[in-house]
């Protein structure tokens, strides 16, 4: 074999091991300077005053209401859940508009997507702000069947509203694209959303941004239900240590505020807690999403699961019962005895593990690989991630993935490093 040929197989294996390594690449975040290294803290606490990005206080984010199911008759006990809420933020010119999807439990208007709402009206965004499917106004407006967790049933459910709210504005705004956006669970919705408008393209998408998304929901979900084993005296104990954060959380509670996004942060600073509580503390505050969802999904399809079937709850009824129930229900729970039942009944066929595996980012891991569209990030240390399943992420996105070294779960979302290169995404090339 000659110099010349081996010289040209050496650049040819050269050329493989590059491209090779490029499909696996990542961006490394270098240097990273949020100040909160451990994960159970980040995420509740989020980011400390003096790190945020620098955002308008005021932007014009105005609540509005959509008639999604016009003819649904909804149950007398919600009777006000008939009109889905959400929020937007509209540029008096020409401008891109972006769809933001809260994470589990939370609203169109939570501190996350306000935040954000204020990063991208900044930044020049018409900002269109939607609650989780998993918010119980969701539920009984938008969910077209009442029991939400689907991955498929609920970008659908989400592209309709999309589609209604993009209606009304149609003629009122000019819109030169259409992006997407969402944290946690709404990030994970937002992956499916995006692959359903590449099969109607009512939209096209632009681009689309993934943070902090779990791998697998049920995965997840298992994490956050474990963590309140933590809860001193263990599980048992949920009641007492649930009412411990309201009456440490009353002390700071305002008038005008909800019990929401901001209540980890509200009961952390008003608590005295050990490392160990800090995880109670999350998995009470998810338990607390999973108790609204459960209960308003019963109630929408008298499935008998918390309250009996059959009977009728009228708007004045006494909850007390059912709210000391529904809070003892974990989302594994929820998806064992309620939703993989309800769905089975579609497909009698499918096993609990063939339903699980579904649920998952893996299930759209080609599609997600082969949208260049699409970039995610997230955290190296985000506590809704199994051991290794971080790197589905750098296995999937490659250099689409931006993983921090740490900040938990969404603690980081409003660091200003984080949100410059959220809101670059979206201005990086465009026209």
């Amino acid at each position: 074999m000659t110099n010349s040929n081996i010289s040209q197989r050496l650049l040819v294996v050269l050329c493989l091991l590059l491209l090779a390594s490029a499909a696996s690449a990542r961006v490394t975040v270098e240097n990273y300077g949020f100040p909160i290294q451990d994960r159970y803290v980040a995420t509740v606490v989020g980011t400390p005053e003096g790190y945020e990005a620098d955002l308008p206080k005021y932007i014009p984010f105005k609540k509005r209401w959509l008639n999604v199911f016009p003819d649904r008759k909804l149950p007398d006990l919600i009777w006000y859940g008939q009109e889905m809420i959400y929020s937007e933020a509209l540029q008096d010119h020409p401008a891109p508009l972006i769809f933001l999807i809260a994470g589990t439990g939370a609203a169109h208007n939570g501190a996350k997507n306000f935040n954000m709402a204020r990063a991208f009206y900044k930044a020049g965004f018409h900002v269109v702000s939607l609650s989780s499917p998993t918010y119980p106004n969701f539920v009984s407006s938008a969910s077209s069947t009442g029991v939400v967790g689907d991955a498929q049933r609920d970008a659908a459910d989400l592209y309709r509203v999309m589609e209604m709210i993009w209606k009304k504005l149609d003629g009122d705004i000019e819109v030169t694209s259409f992006s997407l956006t969402g944290y946690s669970l709404g990030a994970f919705n937002s992956a499916y959303v995006a692959k359903l408008d590449d099969e109607r393209k009512s939209f096209n998408f632009r681009k689309v941004l993934l943070i902090n998304p779990p791998v697998s929901l049920y995965n997840s979900i298992s994490l956050l239900d474990r963590m309140t084993q933590n809860i001193p005296g263990g599980a048992d104990n949920f009641n007492e240590f649930f009412d411990k954060l309201v009456k440490a959380f009353s002390k700071v509670y305002k008038d005008e505020d909800e019990i929401g996004g901001d209540f980890l942060y509200q009961a952390y600073k008003a608590m005295d807690l050990k490392d160990e509580e800090l995880a109670a503390l999350i998995g009470v505050s998810f338990r607390i999403s999973s108790a609204s969802l459960v209960f308003t999904s019963d109630v929408m399809t008298d499935y008998g699961y918390v309250k009996p079937k059959g009977l009728v709850l009228d708007r004045y009824a006494d909850l007390t019962v059912y709210n000391q129930v529904a809070s003892r229900l974990g989302f594994t729970d929820y998806y064992h005895d309620f939703f993989y039942p309800f769905y089975k009944a579609d497909n009698p066929n499918i096993t609990r593990d063939q339903f699980i595996a579904s649920e998952s980012l893996t299930e759209i891991a080609d599609y997600l690989r082969n949208s260049p569209k699409i970039t995610v990030m997230h955290n190296q240390n985000d506590i809704i991630l199994e051991p290794g399943e971080i790197d589905f992420f750098n296995d999937v996105f490659g250099d689409r993935a931006t993983i921090y070294p740490y900040g938990g779960h969404c603690g980081n979302m409003n660091y200003r490093d984080n949100v410059a290169l959220m809101v670059s995404t979206f201005t990086r090339g465009a026209n």
